[in-house]
């Protein structure tokens, strides 16, 4: 879509162009001046010679004439004008590198710099707008002052002269070529390699995308040289053209490694060595600007040679053997190249003129790269429609299979779920009915044969009230901890009291405190199992329980003043033991916290501490 803006627009300049406003036919023609007198100057002259003017033809180079002067030449030119009263347009079409523009002794422009580092005035030509009293009817004199270097093609062109409006029309003209559609080329040619950047960003394997980003990139700061004003950031002419040539041998290198790779061909060595050769110049031309600069045709033409070799090479062998991509390309690479041929004879003097056109082929080139994207993405469609229909044909047969393996794997769940239910119904009567019934039939057993009927059925009550206890944790959605621990509490005490064992319960910040039933259950299931192992093993005669709410946690503890684990007949470790610590230490990681047994001096000591939040 770029390339195809680009397109449209270049044709409307042309329409454009070629529906300028006709003018009048009686209005005379503006007056086009190819003769002038040259003399030398040096650095700092604030006034043209005396003497040393020799006649010359515009456009005019002088390193031909003044071979390695660096400085000034100074040019005159001379018209007679009939009407001063009315204003004249004045165009300038070329000078090289920086100048300032005298009219009959007036100044009436000047760039910036006309000492180094020296303005670039070359990019676009140079319009005024002049009347009375600067012009005066006869003779008129245009004296510029021309800065410039002999390695950079020094020169000055020709003088236009007339009406305002033809005049300027010609300057726009000139400035469209010269300046706005090179600014134009350079944006889009950024663009464009901002986008095969982000291809390759996101699609590493393909590094065609990449290297053509990579000229790009370098493409953008070789493209500064056509519309940068200045040669900032280096403080010298030689390092701006240096720099200029440096990036011209980095573009040549990456377009031939994306040509390759473009034409399915990986040279490793090849590779190496021009990319080592592109490094070695840019460093080169960093280091050594007085050098680099001056004598860049050293390395820039034969470079350029070697690139127009390439370009031929992959044309013919696209035309033989490539797919309609390639074929595509070498045919957009076609005509930019004849233009870069041509600018190259610009570039080398060998035509006499200023203007470069390779501009004008760029289009083509973006072209080609927007078909090739196309051209891509629309095969890698008809592989994705195909592979979808393969797709299709297995997953109907991995969904056939899946059912038949989700139906296997419910029915296991289905067998793990009662197993494991069946397993939580043996801990919670262990923890639960074993306990009551533990402390049950230690009564009875300390009971005398004729126990009152009562007092069996006491302690019925008391295994209801534990399986009350299941029943009300369960059916609860919250339930307040501190009425479940209520009577727990009753419970516990009663059978610790049957053993002789002082109970002390201490309650902290538990008023309101409710949990989930599931964590209700096993937190209470674990005191009871703790207070079930105080009363069948510790021997105690005081058992302290403490259970206290600080912040977001909940600390249990149960100590006793009993034997101990090591007055047992052997040592229980909250790692191992019987069924009563392997309940605990599961009902633990379900409350998500840490418990441990230690010994305690004396007696033995039970700590957990969980999170309240689940």
């Amino acid at each position: 879509m770029r390339a195809l803006a680009t397109t449209l627009l270049f044709v409307l300049w042309l329409l454009l162009c070629g529906h300028a406003p006709a003018q009048p036919h009686a209005q005379a023609s503006p007056l086009h001046i190819t003769q002038a007198e040259a003399a030398r100057g040096q650095w700092h002259d604030s006034a043209p010679p005396r003497s040393g003017w020799v006649p010359v033809t515009l456009q005019d180079q002088w390193q031909s004439r003044w071979p390695g002067h660096d400085g000034v030449v100074w040019y005159r030119v001379r018209w007679q004008q009939d009407d001063a009263i009315k204003p004249v347009g004045l165009m300038l079409d070329y000078i090289c590198m920086a100048g300032a523009v005298y009219l009959n002794g007036s100044l009436i422009g000047r760039d910036a710099s006309l000492v180094e580092p020296l303005s670039r005035s070359w990019i676009a030509p140079h319009y005024f707008l002049v009347d009375a009293p600067l012009l005066k009817p006869g003779e008129n004199e245009l004296l510029v002052r021309v800065s410039g270097l002999s390695a950079y093609q020094p020169a000055f062109g020709t003088v236009t002269v007339g009406d305002p409006a033809q005049v300027q029309a010609r300057f726009r003209a000139d400035k469209r070529v010269r300046f706005d559609l090179q600014m134009l080329d350079t944006a889009i040619g950024a663009v464009l390699s901002a986008l095969f950047g982000l291809f390759w960003l996101l699609r590493r394997q393909d590094t065609t995308y990449g290297w053509y980003a990579a000229g790009g990139l370098f493409g953008l700061l070789y493209g500064l040289n056509w519309v940068s004003t200045s040669p900032w950031p280096f403080s010298t002419t030689d390092g701006w053209q240096a720099f200029v040539g440096a990036c011209f041998i980095a573009i040549a290198a990456c377009h031939v490694v994306f040509l390759l790779r473009f034409s399915d061909r990986r040279w490793p060595r090849c590779e190496r060595i021009l990319l080592a050769t592109a490094a070695l110049v840019m460093l080169a031309a960093l280091l050594l600007p007085g050098v680099m600069g001056p004598y860049r045709n050293a390395y820039v033409v034969p470079v350029m040679a070697g690139l127009y070799a390439v370009n031929l090479v992959f044309m013919v062998w696209a035309y033989r053997h490539g797919r309609a991509d390639q074929r595509v390309l070498a045919l957009c690479i076609a005509i930019p190249m004849l233009t870069a041929i041509y600018d190259a004879g610009v570039y080398l003097g060998l035509l006499r003129t200023d203007a470069y056109i390779g501009a004008f082929g760029s289009p083509l080139m973006l072209l080609g790269m927007g078909f090739v994207l196309a051209y891509r993405f629309a095969t890698t469609m008809k592989r994705v429609e195909g592979f979808n229909l393969e797709l299709k044909q297995e997953v109907q047969a991995a969904t056939t299979q899946l059912a038949t393996t989700l139906h296997q794997q419910h029915a296991l769940e289905l067998a793990h779920s009662r197993a494991g239910e069946r397993l939580q119904l043996v801990r919670d009567l262990h923890d639960g009915f074993g306990g009551t019934l533990v402390g049950a039939i230690a009564r009875l057993e300390q009971a005398p044969a004729d126990t009152p009927k009562a007092q069996v059925v006491d302690l019925l009550k008391e295994m209801r009230d534990d399986l009350r206890l299941v029943i009300d944790t369960t059916a609860q959605e919250q339930a307040d901890l501190a009425q479940l621990i209520a009577p727990l509490r009753h419970r516990a005490s009663r059978l610790l009291d049957a053993a002789d064992i002082d109970a002390r319960w201490q309650l902290e910040g538990l008023d309101g405190l409710q949990l989930e039933p599931a964590r209700s259950l096993d937190l209470l299931r674990l005191l009871q199992e703790a207070l079930t192992n105080v009363f069948k093993h510790s021997r105690a005669q005081r058992v302290d329980v403490r259970i206290a709410r600080e912040g977001e946690r909940l600390h249990l503890q149960v100590r006793d003043d009993g034997i101990g684990l090591a007055g047992t007949d052997k040592v229980v470790r909250i790692d191992g033991g019987g069924a009563g610590f392997a309940s605990m230490r599961l009902r633990a990681q379900r409350l998500g916290g840490e418990l441990r047994v230690q010994a305690a001096m004396p007696g033995t000591e039970l700590l957990l501490d969980m999170p309240l939040a689940a």
